[in-house]
């Protein structure tokens, strides 16, 4: 996900620079980028990925890095995340991946057959989406300075539509449509790092997303915006872009699907799965009325909420019984180095 997409006015505090210095994220990630690299470097904001205008085409372009402890978790590795991650932010831009860049930074010391397995696993998830790996950089950095591997790609792809899937679009009517469960990534990758002895195994949810985003988009949805839920998961996701469009949503929490293990999880370890990472479900606010159309071209989807009046930047969860929570962004992250 591209972090310069994000915005926030605040200052940065001194405690919030320390707070930062061990991973912090939400609204003090918000405040480092908007104060940081937004205004100096211009970058476009509002998605994931910058929309290109070339003679004869438009090209959507991405850039991310992956930092994910331990390397290795149930249901994927470092090396499929950073494909996963980096086709997953060109399709929520409309756009068919085309080719990446992978760049990597290793630890003197790193063994050979982790970073083997790590390199077949980035092959074949590439394979599988369809997209090649035609670039790429090592360094090797001294003991002590990467934590193993750290990688970074980046993702040309071809846009298949003439819209701007941006949060300015999004409207009051528009219906609020959630691809599959939540919170499968962020449980396997905190089970791996920290060794639980869970009843059922929970497998990350890791894939690419792209043949069903684009799907709905070639089916007619009137979609006019997506984003992947990574890191902040799905709340902070919606709350972003209600943020960006300037309206007020209502989500439902009856209709967000969380597995049964998940939630238990969630439960044993203090999560919220509403801010559990995903890396392969993604929302889409698509016109009112085209919600449940959606949700049927997308196994396993549900339209979970809707955008209200405007001005309001709001998002509220209702629970089964009635009840109404404000959602916000966090001060910090859940779980720190989980893509």
């Amino acid at each position: 996900m591209s972090e310069f997409a994000l915005s926030c006015p605040a200052p940065l505090e001194e405690r919030e620079r320390v707070l930062l210095a061990h991973g912090g994220g939400g609204r003090l990630m918000r405040g480092l980028i908007e104060q940081m690299f937004a205004a100096r470097l211009e970058p476009q904001h509002e998605t994931d990925s910058a929309v290109l205008a070339l003679p004869g085409r438009r090209l959507a372009f991405t850039t991310d890095s992956f930092v994910v402890r331990p390397l290795f978790f149930p249901g994927g590795d470092i090396g499929s995340l950073a494909v996963h991650g980096t086709v997953n932010d060109l399709a929520m831009a409309g756009a068919e991946p085309v080719a990446l860049s992978a760049a990597f930074i290793l630890e003197e010391g790193l063994e050979m057959e982790t970073l083997r397995r790590v390199v077949d696993s980035m092959a074949q998830a590439a394979r599988r989406a369809g997209v090649r790996i035609v670039t790429g950089d090592t360094k090797v950095v001294e003991r002590g300075s990467a934590d193993q591997m750290f990688i970074t790609t980046a993702g040309v792809g071809a846009l298949v539509h003439d819209e701007q899937l941006t949060p300015s679009r999004v409207s009051p009517g528009d219906e609020v449509v959630l691809s599959g469960d939540i919170g499968r990534h962020g449980m396997a990758v905190m089970s791996a790092r920290e060794g639980l002895a869970l009843e059922s195994e929970i497998l990350s949810d890791s894939a690419p997303v792209h043949r069903e985003a684009l799907g709905l988009l070639r089916g007619g949805i009137g979609v006019h915006c997506m984003r992947d839920l990574t890191r902040g998961g799905l709340a902070s996701a919606v709350i972003e872009i209600a943020r960006a469009a300037g309206v007020r949503v209502t989500l439902e929490e009856d209709r967000i699907p969380v597995r049964e293990d998940v939630r238990a999880a969630c439960e044993l370890l203090g999560f919220d799965p509403l801010y559990v990472a995903n890396e392969g479900r993604f929302i889409a606010f698509v016109a009112a009325g085209e919600g449940e159309r959606a949700a049927a071209l997308l196994p396993g989807a549900t339209v979970i909420g809707k955008a209200t009046e405007t001005g309001a930047g709001e998002v509220t969860l209702r629970s089964v019984i009635g009840a109404a929570r404000v959602l916000d962004l966090l001060s910090g992250e859940q779980l720190p180095r989980i893509c």
